[in-house]
């Protein structure tokens, strides 16, 4: 290869790897609630904030069988919960996965999820274009919400 060749080669996949990081969603907050034995299921939670665009399309753990987007909400007085083919990620706006609301949850639990150990989960999206990529991320296993989000949601006023 000659050198204006290599040096174009090296410029394109630096651009095509700066579009890449720059295309990825920002994944805070993340944690996922402690088991017991024999409970088959529980859930993953955390705050996505997209560049641009894009859907929570998919999300799989090795620990679990299962794991789905769901939301949980109040119709006619009673609280349901359903899985999702897809979350709407709007660009720059933070979307809160939590309790009571849209989470991911892993059912079909290979083992009890403990306190203090950690569960690996890929997510992918899809953004508007149809292109998906998948981000991997490790979250913290607790008994209930870290304290520093409780914290913080409690100094919260509508």
């Amino acid at each position: 290869m000659n050198t204006p060749l290599k040096y174009t080669a090296f410029l394109l996949t630096a651009w095509m790897a700066a579009g890449t990081a720059f295309a990825q969603v920002k994944i805070e907050d993340g944690w996922a609630r402690a088991t017991v034995q024999g409970q088959k299921a529980t859930g993953a939670f955390m705050k996505l904030t997209a560049p641009q665009a894009s859907r929570l399309v998919a999300v799989s753990t090795p620990v679990a069988g299962v794991a789905e987007v769901h939301e949980m909400k109040m119709n006619n007085g009673v609280m349901s919960m359903r899985a999702l083919p897809a979350l709407d990620l709007p660009a720059n706006q933070a979307v809160e996965l939590k309790p009571g609301s849209y989470h991911l949850m892993l059912m079909d639990l290979k083992a009890p999820l403990t306190k203090d150990s950690s569960v690996a989960l890929t997510l992918t999206f899809k953004d508007a274009k149809g292109v998906e990529t998948k981000q991997q991320v490790s979250v913290p296993v607790n008994t209930g919400m870290p304290q520093a989000h409780e914290h913080m949601h409690a100094d919260h006023k509508h």
